[in-house]
Parts: C-alpha cells; structure tokens; sequence
C-alpha cells in the first residue's frame, strides 16, 4: 500500500488531495474521514498520491467508514463527467454522495436471542408462555421485543422477565430492508404481435449493451415493452435504473411496475425526505434496491451491479440541468451504459434530433411501435385559427372549443384545457401609466398567483403584494391582469360550465407524488370532469374516459429564437395531444393559434412528424447547429457591472479562433439580472468533429478572473436566457 493516497473530497476544488496513511488498509473508492483545514470530511479514496506534496507536510487520514466503497465505474463515470462538462471532480462526485448522513452507520435495533448458557443458580420454572417464546426463537432469527412478543402469543412482561432471568440476551442488528425485490418471473400483460418484437429485440441487447431507441407512438405500450428488459435484468440478477424526466409522472407508473413486478422499486427524487434518501441510498449501494426509478440525478448513484439504464421520454428538457454541474442526463446515461458495457434503452413518441441523427448514422438502433395498444385510434387533430374564430373580449376560449367543450361534456366524457403558464396572469401593468410590475432581482416580469394572493418571480422565487397603488405615478387601484395564467383560465371556464367539476393541476397546486397521485385518482373515478393543467399533464398519464383536449395557446413556445423552439413545441404538443382517446372512444385535439400555416401545426394537424424533423434537420444542417455542429456557452455574472463587462472583453480577445470556431459575445443575456446578479454570455460555436472542450481549457487558462465574478461553463446548452 502506498504512504499516501489521492483523497478525492466532494467539493468544487481543482482536483484530488494527497493525504498519508498510516495503519489502515485502504483501497480505491473506500469511503475515508480526512481533516481539511480546521474540520473533517468524508471523501473517497482516488487512486495512489500524486506524490507532488513532501511526505511530511500531509495530513493523515482520519478513519475509513464502513459503508461499500464506491464502484471503480462510478469512480471513472464521475471522471468522465468533469472532463465532459469541465466542471470540477469533485462537485460532480458531490453528486454521488448527496446523501453523507447514509454514510454514517445505520442505527441498530435492539434485538433478543436465547441465551448460549442460562444462568445455572437457580433453574426458572419453565411456563407455556416461555416455551412458546423459546419455540419461536429455536425457528428463527433474533427478534425485537414487540415482535417476539406478538410472534408468541405473549405480553411484553414475558419476554423482559426470561431477560431478567438469564434465558434471553441482547443482540444488536441492521434494521431490516423495506425493499422487497421485484420478481422478473412474473408473467407480465399479453403483448401484440409488434410489442412482442420490440421486447424480444430489448431483451437480445442485453448481451451487447449498445443504445437503443424505443420510439413508439403515445399510447402503444412503450412501457410494458422495456419492462420486459427490467424483468430480464432482474433474471439475470443486476441492478436496472429508470429515469423519468418528471416527479409527477411516478404515480400511476409506479402502480403498473407494481402490478408487473409484485413490488415497488426505489425512488429517487427531490421530494423524498431526509431520511428516505438516507435508506434508498444505502440500500442501493449495497445492492439491495435492484429498480430503482428517478429524475436526472439517480443516475450518480453508487450502483454495484447496474445492468440496464432506461430513459423514458427522452426528449425532455427536464433531463437538462442548468445549475452546479450542467450536464444532459441523456447523454450522460449513455455514457453510463458505455463505461460500464450495459444497454441503454430510449424512450419516446418525439425523439429528439440528437437522438435521431445517431440513429440515422448507425450509432443507435431503433424499435417503432407505429399504432397504439388495443386496438384505439390516434386523436384527430384540428387547429382552430383564432383570426376567424375568436374569443370573447377578455376571454381565451374560442366559440369552436367551447361548443365542443359543451358536447364532451353533454356526453359524460373528460376533457383537458391545457395552457403552459402558471399562476393567474403573466403581466401586470397599470392602466394609467403602463408601468409593469417587475421582479427587483431579475429581467422578469411578476407572475400574479390570485388563488394565494402574491406576485412571484418563476425565476428566483421573490414574492410580493400586490401594490394598492402603482409605484411609477401613484395611480390606486389602477392594476391590470394581461393575458391569461391557468388560474384565469378556471375562472373563465367555471363561469361558462358552473355544473363542471373542475380540477387544476399545476406544480404550484400538487405538492408532489402523493397530491399528483390523489389528483390522478380522482380523475380515474371520473370525479373529475374537466383537467386545467400545465405540462405536469401533458405525458404519461392514461386517463380512459379524457376524449378532448384543448389546447389554448398553441403558438407559446414559438417565439424568441431558441434553436429548439419549433422541436419542443411539437414534443409537448404531440404529448399533450396523446392524453385524448387512449381507450375505446374516439379523441379530439383542438389547437387554437394565430399561425395555423406554421410547420408545427401543419405537423401535428397531418400528423406528420417526419415530415417536420426533415424540415428542423435541413435547417440545423444548413446552420451547422446541433446535431450538425457544436456548441457551448459561457456566463459571466457579477453585482459589479462595470468590473463584469470590462472582464468580459478581456475574455472577448482571448477568445479561440479558426477555421470551423466561432465565438459569438459577449452580450447581455436575455435574463440580464437574474437573483440580483448581472449577466453576460458567450456562446462557442464548432464543427461537429471538433471538441469544445480542449478550446475551452486553452481559453479559460489565458485569463485570471476576479475572485467577485462567477463562470458557468454549459456544454450543449438547452437554454439561453
């Protein structure tokens, strides 16, 4: 063993800590508590000490806990992430240790067991509780006292007397798993003849890894296909990881995993407690969780024997995380399933063009499920051109969706308003001056939340009263509501249906899982007659009586020239039009938009996805945008503005430069205050075949930053506000 060790520590710092050891064997990934400065922490075991550091000027490492050292593949994906993203190995392996309370032992139960040699003194007279108690003993392992004592047929008294008495001795033990392992024997639902194709081909890949891409209408069954790929991971005894881009979206598939698999798998999510995070991980590090389903980051966990990694609706951008370490879960999963030689499975009705372009280049295979299961129709879409068929003054329904509105409900059946935008109004303004209330820490508006009486900010989540006078000409009750939120659109629709049972799903109205699974369920019990909901509706949800869907603003999301603006509006759309008709009636989709000639809505209207992915790939091509070209951001925030744009010009002239590079910057961000911190961007614009990142190093390294200012570096970016 070497005198020293590199010590990888889960914070942002430029790389591993040389620490001697002294008396321990010690291994790479073992979990070890070293001193750093004035306090301890926990970090892992990298590797042997670079030995750049005297011997006599490190410090020692403190302990080693006893918890399974972290895999040698999560050790080199961790790697592999901080060169990908340039973000700093240890905050990308921060994410792999979230939890450090489950790093500490877990708390023992105390237990009983017969004792090896009762007290001789005096022999207890034995009673036909005792023997009873010693009965259930003999057949099995130790037991609490609660337990032992029901397990008999005794009271409590019984068991703490033969204790007292020397019959019984006290043992510690592990408290025992709540996860009981899902069955991958299970006979699971009759598949059709193409969903039985598509699962023979998933559960084939088992052997040779690689990527594949379920693409599948909504509806078809993508689900029952790739759980046939979990059941052949549990068969074969490895671990299967599930990522879902959406909290919202676990309920009613964690009810079909259950009735599939007799048990329910591990979750991964921000709304897990404390302590729930505490036992899934540690029960995952140790290979007891065998599913485990969860959003982006359940991808870091410590798997010892991870088989197969699925990712259902691939396309999400919620699979892009912005803050910390920005990295694409998608393609992270990917390399997962590289390093490790495991199956990476795809999931979507509207693959992303990155996706698809690695199918047409041969890197992806590809499964279609073109009809939906059952034997049901697609929805008939239709646009409804709000130029001809408008609404009412200071209404959002046009006359055409409310008729059919009118008719859905007439006839018994569900019906979903779908609008993106929360709260009650996106704008407030006065109507004596045209002052609009903003957010004082950011380039944003004020969202008015009427039902809870506040304006917020969606961005940094500042809130306020409304004003009772406008701030800029002292104008009272001069306030206005421009434009609809969802909230306006339930106080809108209540008034035209007072008989309508309502129900509005939002993030800001479902607190998490449980809520969404309550709100679902009384969908289901059709105690529900017509859904108002943002995007937390618009996938994954089977709702067999839901016949129309409306969609009131098709054309938001169109504007603003995001490069991806066209392909998620489709995405979404095409989601949200696929909660219509899943069962044996018939749906119907209306958009209402001003642009009925635009390419997505003539896609959606024919149903031509393919038609629209030809037209987005010509358009990348031509402008060398992904997947035809790369790019990265850079974002410069600061309090002092000055000090930022003169340290953003410096990094202007030492931008990188040549054929195929482009440096576009710096400019004020779209978002130009964001949490009371200004902003300006770069963007690096390559040729597919060149790497950003090895340009990025070189020009990073030219320049010394003000310790006041702060860079995020956003490979592949998503977003650009």
């Amino acid at each position: 063993m070497p005198d020293s060790l590199a010590i990888l520590l889960p914070l942002p710092l430029a790389g591993s800590y040389d620490y001697l050891v002294e008396g321990q064997a010690l291994a790479a990934g073992d979990f070890v508590v070293v001193p750093l400065g004035q306090r301890e922490t926990i970090g892992v075991v990298w590797g042997p000490g670079t030995g750049e550091v005297p011997g006599h000027k490190l410090k020692t490492v403190i302990a080693r806990l006893d918890v399974p050292p972290l895999p040698e593949v999560t050790r080199r994906f961790v790697d592999r992430v901080a060169a990908y993203t340039l973000a700093p190995p240890g905050a990308v392996l921060r994410m792999a240790m979230s939890v450090t309370a489950a790093l500490e032992p877990p708390r023992m139960l105390a237990a009983w067991r017969l004792a090896q040699e009762p007290a001789a003194a005096s022999q207890p007279r034995e009673t036909p509780a005792r023997l009873r108690v010693r009965a259930v003993l003999q057949q099995g392992p130790a037991r609490g006292t609660a337990d032992l004592a029901r397990e008999a047929g005794v009271g409590t008294g019984v068991i703490k007397a033969m204790a007292a008495a020397g019959l019984l001795e006290a043992v510690s033990l592990p408290p025992p798993s709540i996860f009981r392992r899902p069955d991958g024997f299970m006979a699971g639902p009759e598949l059709s003849a193409a969903q039985r194709e598509a699962a023979d081909n998933l559960v084939a890949s088992m052997a040779d890894g690689g990527v594949t891409l379920l693409d599948g209408v909504t509806g078809s069954g993508k689900t029952e296909v790739y759980f046939e790929a979990v059941a052949a991971a549990l068969r074969s005894g490895r671990q299967a990881l599930v990522l879902l881009p959406e909290i919202a979206l676990t309920s009613q598939w964690l009810e079909r995993f259950e009735r599939r698999f007799g048990a329910r798998p591990a979750e991964w999510h921000s709304d897990l407690t404390g302590a729930e995070r505490r036992v899934a991980w540690r029960a995952i590090a140790a290979g007891e969780a065998r599913v485990v389903v969860g959003a982006r980051s359940a991808l870091f966990l410590p798997y010892p024997d991870l088989g197969l990694i699925i990712v259902d609706e691939e396309h999400e951008q919620a699979y892009k995380q912005e803050d910390g370490v920005a990295y694409q879960a998608r393609d992270m999963a990917v390399l997962r399933g590289h390093l490790a030689r495991i199956p990476v499975v795809l999931v979507s009705a509207t693959p992303s063009l990155e996706t698809l372009q690695n199918v047409a280049s041969g890197r992806y295979r590809a499964l279609h499920l073109p009809d939906r299961h059952a034997g049901a129709a697609l929805p008939k879409v239709s646009a409804i051109d709000l130029r001809r068929d408008r609404p009412a003054r200071q209404r959002w329904l046009s006359p055409g969706l409310v008729a059919a509105l009118e008719k859905t409900l007439a006839e018994g059946e569900q019906a979903l308003l779908f609008l993106n935008r929360r709260g009650y109004a996106p704008l407030t303004l006065c109507r004596h001056c045209g002052h609009r209330l903003n957010c004082p820490n950011c380039t944003a508006w004020l969202v008015e939340h009427r039902h809870a009486g506040r304006l917020q900010c969606h961005h940094c989540g500042y809130q306020a009263r409304q004003p009772e006078a406008c701030p800029a000409c002292g104008t009272a009750g001069s306030f206005a509501a421009c434009g609809p939120g969802v909230e306006r659109l339930a106080e809108e629709t209540a008034a035209l249906f007072p008989a309508a049972r309502l129900a509005l799903l939002t993030s800001d109205t479902l607190g998490g899982p449980r809520s969404v699974a309550a709100a679902i369920d009384r969908i289901l019990r059709q105690e529900v007659d017509l859904l108002i909901g943002t995007q937390i509706v618009a996938k994954g949800h089977h709702f067999p009586m839901l016949t129309l869907v409306g969609v009131v603003d098709a054309d938001l999301g169109l504007s603003g020239g995001d490069l991806r603006a066209a392909e998620r509006t489709y995405q979404l759309l095409h989601q949200v039009a696929g909660r219509a008709g899943r069962a044996e009636r018939a749906g119907q989709v209306l958009l209402q938009t001003y642009e009925p000639e635009h390419p997505v809505m003539r896609a959606l209207v024919a149903d031509d996805r393919d038609g629209l992915i030809a037209h987005e790939m010509a358009e990348r091509q031509a402008a060398g945008m992904p997947p035809f070209g790369r790019l990265a951001a850079l974002i410069l925030s600061g309090m002092d503005v000055a000090l930022l744009d003169r340290f953003a010009r410096e990094l202007a002239r030492a931008a990188p430069a040549g054929p195929g590079i482009l440096v576009l910057g710096p400019a004020p961000a779209p978002l130009a205050l964001l949490r009371g911190r200004h902003r300006r961007r770069f963007l690096l614009k390559c040729r597919r075949d060149i790497a950003p990142q090895p340009l990025l190093r070189t020009w990073l390294a030219k320049v010394k930053m003000p310790a006041s200012l702060r860079l995020q570096v956003d490979v592949d970016p998503y977003s650009f506000l």
